[in-house]
Formats: structure tokens, C-alpha cells, sequence
């Protein structure tokens, strides 16, 4: 039996194309979800530009008919407006003047009508969805753009076993995928399904205490080509940093794309600030004309405008923790780093005034193609899937996209370990010959023994 979902705005908010989504089913739309699109039509950012799309795709549909009465799509299914519904009796504890009460009128009218169609609210407001509980009234969030969980999201990386034989040949030819597998807890033999570029803990089968580090590519595992660089004097300090310095190290040509989940003091920013600053500043080979970074937390898209000052102005607050990473970068000595503060000061401002780093808020990055550029993109978790594919597709020639971020710190409304960019982007991106992944362990933490054992307890 055909379905009939009510949608809510921020659906249509964060994909403005979730009107063609629902197959053979009845899609509709409220009229307070109409009111909410014309408000929100000329807001600055993405939210704005959403908002017009989907407009934009009820003004295709109008065309083709009544949108009162409903009309057909392509692929099935039908979409029409809702403006019936107001004389629908709520709870008291619900005042109907609320855009979310409205909606919730709409659900308990379609649901009451001759045949009592089976209505679904389709909603990434997760109080609406308990409000609509309350009614008696099925809801969910919209799944299309949503991934695994995150403990069975792509890691990246592998620990597996290879024949003794083989794993003392491995630095010189490598290995075969098919020769190294896993066990289970009996000890048996279990395959093993690569992906390419993913990344691999070897162990020998008769000598559990020797290891090497190695990296898929095509049928063999190749040992790692960058194992002994030391990118702007930074050494790795464990097995994920080896990875995260291999996948960092490889020209864009062959990594365009590196995508880097992780928890706070894994390294991960100072890590890819590291190689960058080796790439254009120690030993500097032409590969990228300068360093961009871009940090689109929640407030990019939405607030910049009401800050004080011009563009780098009003990003700079939101950039400290890039100064804090290259304070460490630019003086090494722990000791006497912090003795002359207006030294130190100095130094970090000339590497912007010479425009090896520069910085844009993630809007003002948004139709601009990038060219041999070392493209950082930290706090990649507070963003949407759009604003990911919108990032990566800014990519020029010789422009290597490097996304930061850890899943578990979220701070953009609507989004979760399921929905955001970051974890999109690693799913769809798993197995492209263009991207390398790591996730970096809980273990890998080397901020501090306090952040380590914090990351471990709370």
C-alpha cells in the first residue's frame, strides 16, 4: 500500500531535491512549510540557497498541474500542497500559532480522512519527532543522504597476517592481497576484502612481535614510500600517524583527496599543517602555489556577516586554533617557544603576509575553482553533504582537498554521525583510486597525557 509522507522544511533545507525521493508514495507539503520556504528564501548561505532550489522544483511542478490536487512525478509517485487541515483540534499543551504545530495538524487531518492512508512525518527536528509521538503519528528522519553508524563506518585501515616468507620480502616487492588474511577467535584463517588505498598493519604469521606498514594498491600491499620523512621536522609518533603522513605526503596527482575522522589531539590539523608548510616552505618543489584553509563550524554560513572588519577580520576568531597548531610548527624548542611572545606573534603573522596560508570562510568558497592549492578543510563534521561535494568539486588542477574533522563533535543543527559531510563524503569516497582515508584511534591521542586519558573516560 502506498504511502503518504508529510515533509518538514529543514528536509527541503538540507536537500532540497528530497521531494523526488520517495518512489511510488504520496509526498506532502504543508502549507506552513511553504511560509517557511518564502522566509527563508533570501537568508545568506547555504539555508538560503536551499530554500530557492526547492522552490525552484515546486515551480517546475506547478507548471505540470494542480499542486492542490497533486501532481504525478516521473519516477512515481505524487507531490501536492496541503492548505486544508486548520480546523484539525491539537492538545492545549500544543499552541496552534507554532510552524511545527501546524505541520502536526496536517498529519492528524490526512490521517483522519475516509480510507485513514498511512501517514509518516518526515522531519529532521528531533522534538518534532517526539511531539509527533505523542499524537500517536509514525516519524522519521529523512535517510537518504545518511551512512553507517560510526563504529561501522570506513576506517581506512587494516591489521592482518602474511606468511613469514612473504613478510620478509615485503619491503622489497610488497605482497599480495591475496596472501594476507585475519583469524577468528579460534585462530582460523579468515580472507581478507581490501579497498583500494586503504592502509595495513602486517604482521608476520610466526612472529607476532614484527610488524611493517603498507597501503593497498591495486592487487598487492606496497610498503609506505614517505615511512622516514620528517615533514617540517614533525616525526610520527604511531601507526595512524604513519598513515595520516603517507596519505599527507603523496603528490595531488596521485591523492587529490585525503579525508582524516578523528578525536581531539590526534594531530590531525597540525599533522596537514605540517606537510603543507614542508611542501611550500622547507623544501619547496613548485607542487602547490600556497596553503588555504577554510574552518566551517556552524557559525561560517550563518553569522560572519555580523562580525566587525573585513572578511579575514571576521573569520580570525574562528582560526585560533590554526595559530595555535602553527606556533608549535614554527618554534619546536617546547622551552623557549613562549619566551618572547611578540617574536613568536611575528614569525606566525609573516607566513600570512608572505601568503603561504591564507584563509575564507566556507561561503565565500563556494563557486571558485582552486588551482595547486593545499586545501585544509578542518571541522569537516559541521557540514552538510552539499557543502562537501561542493568543496571537493572546487578542486583545480594540482589541488590536493584535505578533510578534517571527528564525528563525534557536532555542532550544526540537523546534523549526526549519519548525516554529516564528513562521514558522507568517507562512504561515497571508499574505494575511489583519488582518496585515501584514515581514522585515527582514541589510542593516538598526543595532545597531552591528560587529553589522552580523557578521551579514553569521558
Amino acid at each position: 500500500m502506498a504511502k503518504t509522507y508529510v515533509i518538514d522544511t529543514n528536509v527541503l533545507i538540507q536537500a532540497p531535491y528530497a521531494l523526488f525521493c520517495f518512489e511510488e508514495n504520496q509526498v506532502v507539503l504543508p502549507l506552513a512549510v511553504l511560509e517557511e520556504l518564502d522566509g527563508l528564501k533570501k537568508a545568506e548561505g547555504e539555508r538560503g540557497a536551499n530554500a530557492r532550489e526547492a522552490i525552484r522544483h515546486l515551480e517546475k511542478l506547478r507548471l505540470k498541474g494542480n499542486l492542490l490536487a497533486g501532481v504525478a512525478l516521473e519516477k512515481g509517485g505524487m507531490v501536492r500542497v496541503e492548505a486544508n487541515c486548520v480546523d484539525q483540534v491539537l492538545p492545549e499543551s500544543l499552541p496552534e500559532d507554532k510552524m511545527d504545530n501546524r505541520i502536526l495538524k496536517v498529519c492528524l487531518g490526512i490521517r483522519e480522512k475516509p480510507g485513514k492512508e498511512p501517514v509518516i512525518l518526515v522531519t529532521k527536528d528531533i522534538v518534532l519527532r517526539l511531539k509527533a509521538q505523542m499524537l500517536g503519528i509514525p516519524a522519521e528522519d529523512f535517510s537518504r543522504e545518511q551512512v553507517p553508524g560510526q563504529t561501522d563506518q570506513y576506517t581506512g585501515r587494516k591489521v592482518c597476517y602474511v606468511p613469514e616468507d612473504l613478510f620478509k620480502e615485503f619491503k622489497k616487492k610488497g605482497v599480495p592481497v591475496s596472501a594476507a588474511y585475519q583469524a577468528d577467535g579460534q585462530g582460523n584463517p579468515l580472507p581478507v576484502e581490501f579497498t583500494e588505498n586503504e592502509f595495513v598493519v602486517l604482521y608476520a604469521d610466526q612472529s607476532l612481535k614484527k610488524s611493517h606498514l603498507g597501503r593497498v594498491e591495486g592487487e598487492k600491499i606496497l610498503p609506505l614510500a614517505y615511512r622516514k620523512a620528517t615533514p617540517y621536522g614533525v616525526t610520527p609518533r604511531n601507526c595512524g600517524q604513519y598513515f595520516l603522513q603517507e596519505a599527507l605526503m603523496l603528490p595531488a596527482q596521485k591523492a587529490p583527496l585525503v579525508i582524516v575522522k578523528g578525536m581531539a589531539g590526534t594531530a590531525k590539523t597540525f599533522y596537514s599543517l605540517a606537510v603543507g608548510l614542508e611542501k611550500l616552505v622547507n623544501n619547496p618543489t613548485g607542487e602547490y602555489r600556497r596553503i588555504l584553509i577554510s574552518r566551517p563550524n556552524a557559525q561560517f554560513d550563518a553569522d560572519i556577516g555580523f562580525l566587525p572588519g573585513d572578511e579575514q577580520e571576521k573569520i580570525s576568531p574562528l582560526m585560533r586554533p590554526i595559530m595555535d597548531n602553527l606556533e608549535q610548527l614554527i618554534d619546536s624548542d617546547e622551552k623557549e617557544r613562549y619566551r618572547d611572545e611578540a617574536e613568536l606573534k611575528g614569525k606566525v603573522e609573516e607566513i600570512f603576509a608572505r601568503g603561504i596560508i591564507q584563509t575564507e570562510a566556507l561561503n565565500f568558497v563556494r563557486g571558485r575553482s582552486f588551482v595547486q592549492t593545499y586545501f585544509i578543510v578542518d571541522e569537516a563534521q559541521n557540514m552538510t553533504p552539499k557543502q562537501i561535494k561542493g568543496i571537493i568539486t572546487r578542486a583545480g588542477k594540482g589541488t590536493k582537498v584535505i578533510l578534517l574533522g571527528d564525528p563525534n563533535q557536532i555542532d550544526c543543527p540537523f546534523l549526526d554521525e549519519k548525516t554529516n559531510g564528513l562521514s558522507y563524503a568517507s562512504e561515497h569516497m571508499k574505494g575511489s583510486p583519488y582518496c585515501y582515508q584514515i581514522t585515527l584511534s582514541a589510542d593516538e591521542c598526543e595532545r597531552s597525557v591528560l587529553a589522552n586519558d580523557a578521551i579514553l573516560r569521558l
